[in-house]
């Protein structure tokens, strides 16, 4: 089965090496070449990546193998640059020619300027996906999903999710088996499912300064279970309610109940993936206070239920996570 990643100028590094090592691994487990993957760029010569490593593609895009079954876009550092008219029309001449392409990233653009995108839903990486929609209002952007498939275009976020992707491809070609081998080869676990969303509360809590509402932030994450209401949260930040709620979203971009709505998913999620504790006990150490409450959240905010969501991470039989000499 033929693979060709385009890369262009400033690729991520870490998006061709994970595609690539996917590839190579799923070809180690069923013990043959079912992947020959290639990488091709605008010039036949190094490649330069963002995080300086050079790579020699296998050919300029002109000379990529015929009959390919799979064509993948890497992105760049920022937005790719403009590209020239000759790699636009190849892009838009052999995408659809094959049985599904792609791209990680800011690799979206380019599938944009070869006219791809129009009445699909495109994953990009969260901080390109209004500039994409802007550029492409013909699509149909989702900034905060891993990776998304829509018939036989599938994309994603940035960097880590082209593993995510990549392991998606393999679970379709060669089975849920393959890619989980796969997946804990690479100790990335399980992968995620493409509707997980690439925005945490912790990071977000990351993104204001030590102030008061980083403090506030912290107690959240450190204290789901607790009382998070706007005038408990306001005395710790030593503010009116009405001014703390005023500043806590104008600062952090969504509402303080909000926030605590998300904090507490984060959460579960955690526990979700990671502990073998009953809906009830993780209900009640996230702050929901019922099974039936944290299911209505993740409905609203994931559009899964969290026995889904454990589903979608299952590694055995008993929905743990596999232990470092499983792993190993």
């Amino acid at each position: 089965m033929r693979v060709i990643i385009f890369a262009p100028s400033d690729v991520h590094s870490l998006e061709l090496a994970g595609l690539m090592d996917v590839f190579a691994e799923a070809n180690a487990r069923v013990a043959e070449a079912f992947y020959e993957v290639g990488i091709v760029a605008e010039e036949d010569r190094p490649i330069r990546c963002g995080s300086g490593l050079r790579v020699l593609p296998d050919s300029d895009y002109l000379l990529s193998p015929k009959g390919l079954d799979t064509l993948l876009v890497a992105g760049s550092v920022g937005i790719p640059n403009a590209p020239g008219r000759g790699l636009i029309d190849w892009l838009a001449r052999t995408a659809p020619q094959t049985r599904r392409y792609g791209s990680v990233c800011t690799g979206a653009f380019l599938l944009g300027d070869a006219g791809l995108l129009g009445g699909r839903h495109v994953a990009t990486h969260w901080q390109y996906a209004a500039l994409l929609a802007q550029r492409f209002p013909e699509a149909k952007v989702d900034g905060d999903r891993v990776f998304v498939r829509d018939g036989p275009m599938v994309t994603s976020a940035g960097s880590s999710a082209a593993i995510d992707l990549g392991l998606s491809l393999v679970e379709e070609d060669l089975g849920r088996d393959v890619a989980l081998y796969v997946a804990r080869r690479l100790v990335v676990f399980l992968k995620r499912p493409g509707d997980q969303s690439q925005y945490s509360m912790h990071l977000a809590a990351q993104g204001v300064d030590h102030s008061r509402l980083y403090k506030v932030q912290q107690y959240i994450l450190s204290h789901p279970d607790a009382d998070l209401s706007v005038n408990t949260l306001a005395n710790i930040a030593a503010m009116s309610p009405r001014n703390f709620t005023r500043v806590f979203t104008q600062e952090v971009g969504i509402s303080p109940a909000e926030y605590v709505d998300l904090t507490r998913i984060d959460v579960a999620r955690f526990l979700l993936e990671g502990s073998r504790l009953s809906m009830d006990s993780i209900a009640a150490k996230c702050g929901f206070g019922s099974a039936r409450a944290m299911r209505r959240a993740f409905l609203e905010h994931l559009g899964a239920t969290p026995s889904d969501y454990r589903d979608r991470f299952r590694t055995s039989g008993d929905g743990s996570r596999p232990t470092m000499s499983e792993i190993g």
